[in-house]
């Protein structure tokens, strides 16, 4: 072990905590790491990994987390790859080919990708020591970015006979990391904390009107501009504004978001790590997994979503101890927005009882296929919590994932479709010949039609996706698959789908409840009159951390009054027909049905749902038009003109 330490990792020794979570591993026994950002948890499976028998797999949430760690390891000369959506085919194919001869130690992927059909059977094939992963919160319902999928990994870990487990977070509270330790049935001593507390970090906190806060910033900076520094915002188009101020006045910024397209992104971040850019202006998307030493500031230019996150962010500042700041430039306007982003994530309770009444459709013991995004539409269930539903609706025992698979198939021939025949003889040779006469040409692509293939040979789906595959790997096809179909057994029989619904929603309900209990935390917080630092600390259930840091801005005297947002007409002064006419017409013309409380109250608050995008909501008058009115508010004005 220290051996590796220093001959692969260039360390003479471990940081706090390390130590005792590779013992852990190495002894056999399932692990949790809950350090700081920046405290070497990625080193707690990269040492292990080159000592254990087999494959480590490791499941990570970005992809820039993936591709940070990957460029790390390969400099090492640890053979470590990932599985992805950016890579071609060929070279899929050849990581599985090092994987399946053992020529890897470590290959990573995102959750999602264990939910597709040739990768499951792929993966089952491989010996795999351990299953890491990264970001081990998302696992918790009440884990701040909560990934459903993440449910389904201890599931996955028994279905693999995968041995053990390491859970790897900076940001675990004490209930989520109870949550973690039971879903993976950790022993309590193999949970490693080594406290919140960074030394090295000024958390300052100042309340900004916002009308102001343009002008402070370039104040800041105005001696930072030298300074490797990330300005953070809620929304990509602040990100842009942000960053063209700055850089008009004379602290050159560039911004960084989800809008732009990945090369962009890609190149910014690498400008960014070799000091090219000294100042990002990003959304959240920035700042997973990048190892930048010197990170001097953290500005949050907009309130961030929770105290979680917040301590993610910081995170990034300082990673070579020496002095950082972390700025907030707070005040309550944007709290309305960060509300309005958990509202609109809510499912409605009809639409729940849509999805309940498609799948108590199908016999017990069958399956039931569904594409997300069909059954989106369906249901006006914003993607990410209709997988939280269905992952809710596995764990009742009401159905089980069973696979996914990409219904459609296309190819376009790269050699003489006699030149393949050429190579099979016997019954191949007619399964290739029926895979040829079910496709219908399209130009120069080809579209399988699995159906008629069935009805003329019996070709099971996953048979002639193997035979596809297989003619990639020989180059005499290329190939591509879209309308992920996911395929679930349904289980119990005779569920009542009227009680189940209710249920279902007050779990939702509850849900946004505690998210937006979670940004009020966060505001009383930044306006405390205790030292932050160790706020913070106990927050993350740290109580070693000293009474008064000295470094925070409360510990200088200087506790923030956050302004109050500029007041804005009373509701009652709106015209509700006048701002809800287009869209209600629209509706009733399509739908021969009035349209929801629900649905108009995120019209007017500017929220998208699939509904709203069918209506093309965005191009009717109305839209957005009370988006700076809190979103409980709102709701309240639009059930009372509707029941009026």
């Amino acid at each position: 072990m220290h051996s590796t330490l220093q001959q692969v990792f260039g360390y003479a020794q471990f940081r706090a905590g390390q130590q005792d979570v590779i013992s852990a591993v190495l002894a056999g026994r399932s692990a949790a790491a809950i350090f700081p950002t920046g405290s070497g948890k990625s080193l707690c499976y990269q040492l292990p990994a080159l000592l254990l028998p087999h494959l480590t797999l490791v499941v990570s949430p970005l992809l820039a987390l993936i591709q940070d760690q990957l460029t790390y390891m390969t400099g090492r000369g640890i053979a470590a790859a990932s599985i992805d959506s950016t890579q071609s085919r060929e070279q899929t194919q050849a990581v599985m080919a090092q994987a399946r001869s053992g020529q890897l130690k470590i290959l990573m992927i995102s959750v999602e990708r264990l939910n597709n059909e040739r990768f499951r059977n792929f993966i089952a094939q491989v010996p795999i020591s351990m299953l890491v992963v990264d970001e081990a919160h998302c696992i918790s319902e009440w884990g701040h970015n909560f990934r459903p999928d993440y449910l389904k990994l201890p599931d996955y870990q028994r279905q693999f006979a995968i041995p053990q487990v390491l859970l790897l977070t900076a940001t675990a509270t004490p209930a989520v990391a109870a949550d973690m330790q039971a879903k993976f049935a950790i022993d309590e001593v193999d949970v490693v904390s080594t406290g919140f507390c960074r030394p090295n970090l000024n958390l300052l906190v100042e309340p900004v009107s916002g009308r102001d806060k343009l002008r402070r910033l370039v104040r800041w900076f105005a001696t930072r501009a030298h300074q490797p520094s990330i300005v953070y915002v809620t929304l990509q188009q602040t990100a842009e504004d942000v960053a063209s101020h700055l850089s008009q006045h004379g602290s050159p910024a560039q911004a960084y978001h989800a809008g732009l397209e990945h090369a962009q992104r890609e190149d910014i971040q690498q400008q960014f790590m070799a000091g090219q850019i000294n100042c990002i202006v990003a959304t959240i998307a920035f700042g997973m997994g990048i190892d930048k030493s010197n990170i001097r500031n953290v500005v949050h230019f907009d309130l961030p979503k929770s105290i979680e996150g917040y301590s993610q962010e910081i995170g990034r500042a300082g990673r070579d101890g020496l002095p950082s700041d972390c700025f907030v430039l707070a005040n309550r306007d944007s709290l309305h927005v960060l509300e309005t982003f958990v509202y609109g994530d809510t499912p409605q309770s009809e639409g729940i009882r849509i999805v309940l009444d498609e799948i108590l459709a199908v016999a017990p013991g069958q399956a039931w296929e569904t594409t997300l995004t069909n059954l989106s539409s369906r249901s006006n269930i914003r993607l990410l919590p209709l997988k939280t539903l269905l992952v809710q609706l596995e764990l009742r025992g009401l159905i089980a994932s069973r696979y996914a698979y990409f219904a459609d198939y296309r190819f376009k021939y790269l050699i003489a479709p006699h030149t393949i025949l050429a190579s099979f003889r016997g019954e191949r040779l007619q399964f290739v010949q029926a895979i040829m006469n079910c496709a219908s040409q399209a130009r120069t692509w080809y579209t399988l039609d699995f159906d008629a293939l069935y009805s003329s040979y019996h070709a099971e789906h996953s048979r002639v996706v193997t035979a596809l595959d297989y003619f990639v790997t020989k180059g005499w096809i290329e190939l591509e698959a879209k309308q992920m179909t996911e395929v679930y057994a349904v289980l119990q029989p005779g569920s009542d789908a009227r009680l189940l619904s209710h249920e279902l929603a007050g779990y939702f309900q509850a849900k946004e409840a505690s998210e937006v209990k979670r940004i009020h935390a966060m505001l009383a917080f930044f306006a405390s009159d205790q030292c932050l630092s160790h706020q913070l600390a106990s927050y993350f259930g740290d109580d070693k951390a000293p009474v008064h840091c000295g470094h925070c801005s409360v510990c200088h005297s200087q506790v923030a009054q956050l302004p109050e947002p500029m007041p804005l007409a009373a509701l009652v002064e709106q015209n509700f027909h006048t701002l809800c006419g287009a869209v209600m017409a629209k509706h009733q013309s399509l739908m021969r049905q009035p349209l929801s409380a629900e649905s108009m109250t995120r019209f007017l608050c500017g929220v998208t749902e699939p509904l709203l995008t069918k209506l093309k909501a965005r191009s009717l008058s109305g839209f957005a038009a009370l988006e700076h009115y809190p979103y409980a508010q709102v709701r309240q004005w639009v059930q009372q003109e509707m029941a009026g």
